[in-house]
């Protein structure tokens, strides 16, 4: 009897040792997801100081003569400004300015696209392990593949009979004047991520253009590449029993639920592109698969644009209108972009086959991932805009719009104060 007792002490000490253990490890990996975030954010703010912000973005709209260089621009806009209420508060400015909708809209489109860049360049903590970057990078740029088909289907519909026009506003005056149903007072993340931020900010604040908000793009990409390193190594350890079922339960289910899931922790986080960028880890050290992470980041892609028509809501006076009318723009598009991509075999499949091809062949040869982000991202949109700025010059609709300065530089602060999203 006695022995029974002795030998159940260790027992027990053993057992809450591992408790004690798992806590641990579960704090390390919390506090390595607020790092990741904060990185992120960090390199937008670093992207956002070199490229100009919203006068940058300003500049670079000026050349949409189309809809097809709208979303070229769009792409390229919010990949060098690294900041969506930058470029959604630009777009809601120069509509209030007199832009028509029709021209807007593709800017949008490219806007959706250019937002996926941050979780590409999450994905590159991982460029040393050969199979870890493989599922990493897949589970990033499939992100990527589904908003480029979504171009590819709604630019030339939305083109010639202007259905998000229309159904944007006529629902835009059923919200307006209805007061405000915001949620940026209760986005606990920016808060608690924003000292961080701003400490990095001032830090290289002090340094002078342009090397400052360089060396706040490398040093956020430090930052990510450590914390992804040390997440993958941590989550596989994490993520055993009762944790390994909690995830599979949320998004191994079935596409549908994993698309509501993505929903509505976006919507609670109030950011795709993190809500996004976390998943590429636990894509990254096996957790999750990519058909299981696809779903997740459509109903991310979704849950941000209730936000955003939510956030638009606060908007007042002259310039509502046209902020729920971009935001619900945003919201149909994403919305009917799932229904018809992922309701139809063929389509729903594309992303997914593009993703696996472009990271085994990343997985090969590295330099794949690079030319990728620099081709899709920059290269190819910088050369458009070279082109168009050469030869057919700016867009007298564009321009019209921003030479209204004071409603433009207006429309644009009321927006941004809201912080409107386009993600």
């Amino acid at each position: 009897m006695s022995n029974g007792r002795v030998d159940s002490v260790p027992v027990a000490t053993a057992a809450a040792s591992r408790r004690v253990s798992a806590w641990m490890l579960w704090l390390v990996v919390l506090l390595l997801v607020y790092v990741l975030i904060v990185a992120v954010d960090v390199i937008g703010r670093g992207f956002s100081a070199a490229s100009g912000g919203a006068e940058g973005a300003e500049r670079i709209f000026a050349f949409a003569t189309n809809p097809v260089l709208g979303a070229i621009l769009g792409t390229l806009a919010t990949a060098l400004v690294q900041s969506s209420s930058t470029v959604s508060s630009v777009i809601v400015g120069l509509v209030a300015g007199g832009l028509p909708v029709s021209i807007a809209i593709p800017m949008i489109m490219g806007a959706n696209m250019g937002t996926t860049i941050t979780n590409t360049i999450v994905s590159l903590g991982n460029l040393r392990d050969g199979p870890a970057f493989n599922r990493s990078f897949g589970a990033a740029t499939v992100h990527d593949f589904f908003n480029l088909l979504a171009i590819v289907i709604f630019l030339p519909i939305e083109a010639v009979f202007h259905p998000l026009e229309r159904m944007a506003g006529a629902l835009a005056e059923l919200f307006t004047g209805g007061g405000s149903a915001s949620m940026a007072d209760a986005n606990v993340v920016r808060m608690i991520t924003r000292p961080a931020v701003n400490e990095i900010r001032g830090l290289f604040g002090a340094i002078p253009d342009p090397f400052g908000p360089l060396l706040m793009i490398a040093f956020g990409i430090a930052l990510v590449i450590i914390s992804v390193l040390l997440l993958g190594k941590l989550l596989r350890q994490a993520m055993t029993g009762s944790s390994e079922r909690i995830f599979h339960a949320a998004l191994g289910r079935g596409p549908v639920l994993a698309i509501v899931v993505g929903a509505v922790i976006t919507i609670l986080v109030q950011s795709s592109s993190t809500t996004t960028s976390l998943v590429v880890p636990l894509a990254g050290a096996g957790i999750l698969t990519l058909m299981q992470v696809y779903p997740f980041t459509l109903g991310a892609n979704v849950g941000t644009c209730v936000t955003a028509v939510l956030a638009a809501t606060a908007v007042s006076g002259a310039y509502e209108v046209f902020a729920i009318q971009i935001a619900l723009v945003h919201l149909l598009y994403n919305t009917l972009a799932v229904l018809v991509i992922f309701a139809v075999p063929f389509l729903r499949d594309l992303p997914v086959k593009a993703a696996k091809a472009l990271a085994a062949g990343a997985e090969r040869t590295r330099w794949v991932a690079a030319a990728y982000v620099f081709g899709i991202f920059f290269a190819l949109p910088g050369a458009a805009l070279l082109a168009q700025s050469a030869i057919g010059g700016p867009s007298a609709e564009v321009l019209k719009a921003e030479e209204n300065e004071p409603q433009l530089k207006a429309a644009e602060a009321a927006v941004q104060a809201q912080a409107l999203i386009i993600e």
